[in-house]
């Protein structure tokens, strides 16, 4: 693997990491002001971070 390749990654990780955490906290925060809309919020929550990992996972393997 050369080293741009290993940079490329990392920032793909990385990347992937800060979104993954946004949508969580945004979640907590929304679920924290509208405790009735949990299970919207839950599901809305897991399929944002699925995608977000599928692209992360098809950009590793591009890089």
């Amino acid at each position: 693997m050369e080293i741009p390749n290993i940079v490329g990654a990392g920032l793909i990780v990385i990347g992937a990491g800060i979104g993954i955490g946004r949508i969580g906290g945004q979640a907590m925060d929304a679920i924290a002001r509208q405790p009735e809309a949990s299970g919207k919020i839950q599901t809305a929550m897991l399929i944002a971070a699925a995608l977000i990992e599928g692209i992360g996972f098809a950009a590793l393997f591009a890089a």
